[in-house]
């Protein structure tokens, strides 16, 4: 399917495909249900930072990772092949903090890791600088190194007696989980920058003898100008990537993968599709979906029930959140009332960090106990998760979360397959 994307811009019907990176369960058994009842298959990715093979920030490695997924598909019925996984970012990033050979040794055991336990799509991610090094390398070093991590994952398929992986390259993305600060606009990557990223790939892969790996390279990382800061949004314009889409007349087997997607509206992301921007990642504008449909339910459960105070949960998250600040403090700026705000309702959502932490996981289950396997008031629904209610099954309480993430799913799917 993902080495078909380019063959479909050429025929002048360019599709694409929703890339989720998350590692929330409910957000994957949403996606997963998604695929199951539309047919089409789901492309789920890891980063290098939530799984690797010390366990990342989720505490899962690539094998644990990949046998959540499966335990998710099999809940819901859905053939384990119609999912695509990804490894995003995949190179030195974790461990940049140390000297260069020692940080490729790690990446190139993660990437070894992340091939055998059946990661089909891996992004080749070595362009920052490790100690004592540049923080953004040259094409030709970040190139080498891409190289080196090819070849082990090359070496890794051939072992396991898997097929051989696909392979994204380039770096030039938006800052992870978006910018910290309120953005005007932001510069697409130029057409010049994108066609040597291309053309030195290509001729070190080559002198590496990578040549069948290089074939297997579907996608460019670009950025086509689009961007989310903790308020706001910049949308995509496609006038001012028009040079940069014409670089892939030139590249008949490339596509474009764009992140930071999240939040774009409905117009744009279609824009970027029919552009060449096929792969188009979102994390947490899930994740953010995600948390609206916890919090609406926690008033619903006040409500209805005398024994849970209304708003509970987040009162039980902000808790978490102050006692352990790491993944929060630093990216969000403000005094106290503005800092509140943004910890639960940023479009950077980093409260996503924090639903897999045990304290989380017991206020949620609170939550959902209260509210049992009995359909709500439609009209407690309407009053506290509108969003919900075009995407539910039904009004069951761990339905209307799945239906809150597959509203978003739903705008993506939409782009990619109009």
């Amino acid at each position: 399917m993902l080495q078909a994307l380019a063959a479909t811009r050429r025929l002048g019907a360019p599709l694409g495909i929703p890339s989720i990176c998350t590692a929330h369960e409910r957000a994957i058994a949403a996606t997963l249900a998604r695929a199951k009842r539309t047919g089409i298959s789901a492309l789920i990715e890891a980063t290098c930072n939530q799984v690797n093979q010390f366990g990342g920030y989720t505490g899962l490695q690539p094998a644990d990772f990949v046998a959540l997924i499966r335990r998710l598909a099999a809940a819901e019925g859905l053939d384990a092949t119609r999912v695509i996984l990804g490894g995003d970012h995949l190179g030195p990033n974790p461990w940049k903090k140390l000297a260069a050979g020692e940080a490729m040794d790690r990446a190139s055991a993660m990437v070894d890791a992340y091939v055998r336990a059946g990661f089909s799509k891996i992004h080749l991610d070595a362009s920052m600088g490790c100690a004592g090094e540049p923080a953004a390398l040259d094409d030709a070093t970040t190139a080498g190194r891409a190289a080196r991590l090819a070849a082990v994952a090359e070496k890794a398929a051939r072992e396991a007696g898997l097929a051989a992986p696909v392979y994204v390259i380039g770096t030039e993305v938006p800052v992870p989980g978006g910018a910290d600060h309120v953005l005007a606009e932001v510069a697409p990557t130029t057409a010049a920058a994108a066609r040597e990223t291309i053309a030195v790939h290509r001729d070190i892969f080559c002198r590496d003898g990578l040549e069948a790996a290089f074939d297997r390279v579907i996608a460019l990382v670009v950025q086509p100008g689009v961007e989310f800061g903790n308020a706001n949004v910049v949308p995509y314009r496609p006038e001012v990537a028009r040079d940069l889409s014409h670089v892939l007349d030139g590249e008949p087997s490339f596509v474009f993968e764009a992140h930071s997607t999240d939040y774009q509206p409905p117009a744009a992301l279609k824009a970027l599709v029919r552009d060449g921007f096929q792969i188009l990642k979102v994390g947490p504008a899930v994740t953010f979906a995600l948390r609206e449909a916890l919090y609406g339910l926690s008033f619903v459960a006040g409500e209805i029930s005398s024994d849970y105070p209304a708003g509970a949960l987040k009162a039980e998250m902000e808790q978490l959140m102050l006692s352990e600040p790491g993944n929060w403090m630093g990216h969000y700026q403000g005094d106290d009332k503005a800092l509140k705000i943004l910890r639960h309702y940023s479009y950077s959502d980093r409260i996503r960090y924090y639903w897999q932490r045990p304290e989380a996981i017991s206020a949620v289950a609170r939550l959902m106990a209260v509210l049992g396997d009995t359909p709500l008031p439609a009209t407690l629904v309407s009053q506290f998760l509108p969003q919900t209610l075009p995407f539910a099954r039904n009004l069951v309480a761990s339905e209307l979360v799945l239906a809150a993430v597959d509203g978003v799913l739903s705008t993506y799917a939409d782009a990619c397959h109009p």
